[in-house]
């Protein structure tokens, strides 16, 4: 009964931005330049270059190339941070490619990726308690974040054993009580990302029976921005390019320096260096302005786009009121589009990388 209302109570906020954006159709086009600008983010590798830069300076340096001013928002609930950003309350947010296509682009919020920062390449993973493979998970109840990308990596994993999402049970579980939920006896399969992997495959007797490593590519972790708000204002899209990319060029190097910001961000996700480094190792950042601008306009970012887009669909994450899988319409560089061409409602957008690219910034 309780997985049913939370299942139900994500349908309403579609509902209800879905419902919203029907009766303003000019509120997307009514966004006007700004100087302040609020981003959410919450704890995952990929996305602790964004506070450390925050916290060295690289943030106020450009924001004030600029003229704006750019806030880090922690939140400690992922979803919620999505929910937030969806709702308005945030400018901009740190999301997996299938969750910003599920959430706030399904709800009717008009969603840029302008940031391609990196595809997880490990840190995703099926955690099982005394099995050897993901045959071992039937049958059980599986905890994770539903209707996130662990769902999507669950339903993969499944896959290659010849299983479906009906073969186990999922039981709807917060990434920030995931881990704490794992270290009881009676929980013996979850799915989950790092840092919280890390510390569940801690667990005695655990596995991790499937990773992001075996769909590489699909998982992608990207910077999202209000559409609206970009095109009134895009010097915030060149500034996070410009933080996003420096901050790549220090964290890579590998010296004193180097090694003291991925420390320091290690701090900022609570956890030891050591710990980072092997999450980092896991993870596939996009470090090179070109070659992140090279991924996001590659036909196979259209392909797991459609494999990603299918499985939300027939999981009903496009709302009660979506006929089809392309009831959602995206769009990609050299004018490739998925879907309903008049709904696009995410669009991914390397104009900024390539400005980086360019060193136009």
């Amino acid at each position: 009964m309780l997985d049913q209302l939370r299942r139900a109570a994500r349908f309403l906020l579609i509902a209800c931005a879905l419902a919203v954006a029907a009766c303003t159709p000019a509120a997307e086009e009514a966004a006007e330049p700004k100087t302040e600008f609020n981003i959410g983010w919450s704890i995952y590798a990929g996305w602790m270059p964004w506070p450390y830069a925050e916290q060295a300076g690289i943030v106020k340096k450009w924001g004030d190339k600029y003229g704006i001013t750019i806030k880090f928002v922690q939140v400690n609930d992922y979803i919620e941070s999505v929910n937030q950003y969806t709702a308005g309350k945030l400018d901009g947010v740190t999301v997996a490619n299938m969750d910003a296509l599920t959430i706030p682009a399904a709800g009717g919020k008009d969603t840029s990726a302008i940031i391609l920062g990196d595809y997880s390449n490990g840190n995703d993973a099926v955690l099982v308690k005394g099995a050897d493979g993901v045959a071992g998970i039937k049958g059980r109840q599986v905890y994770l974040a539903e209707l996130s990308v662990s769902h999507y990596l669950l339903a993969r994993a499944l896959e290659t054993s010849g299983m479906k999402l009906t073969d186990v049970k999922t039981v709807n579980t917060s990434d920030a009580d995931i881990a704490a939920a794992f270290a009881s006896p009676d929980v013996t399969a979850a799915v989950a990302w790092n840092p919280q992997v890390t510390t569940m495959k801690g667990v005695a007797g655990t596995k991790a029976v499937f990773t992001s490593a075996d769909i590489p590519g699909e998982i992608l972790d990207l910077m999202v921005v209000d559409t609206a708000t970009l095109k009134a204002n895009p010097n915030l899209g060149k500034a996070l390019a410009g933080i996003w990319y420096e901050t790549m060029t220090l964290m890579a190097k590998q010296d004193a320096e180097g090694a003291a910001a991925r420390a320091a961000m290690a701090q900022l996700a609570g956890t030891n260096a050591a710990e980072f480094e092997g999450q980092l190792a896991t993870t596939f950042l996009y470090t090179d302005p070109k070659a992140a601008v090279a991924a996001m306009s590659s036909g196979s970012l259209v392909t797991t786009m459609t494999r990603v887009r299918d499985f939300s669909f027939a999981q009903g994450l496009f709302g009660q009121g979506a006929r089809s899988a392309d009831a959602v319409g995206m769009s990609f560089p050299g004018d490739k589009t998925l879907g309903d061409k008049a709904n696009i409602m995410l669009r991914f957008d390397p104009t900024f990388m390539q400005l980086a690219a360019d060193g136009a910034l």
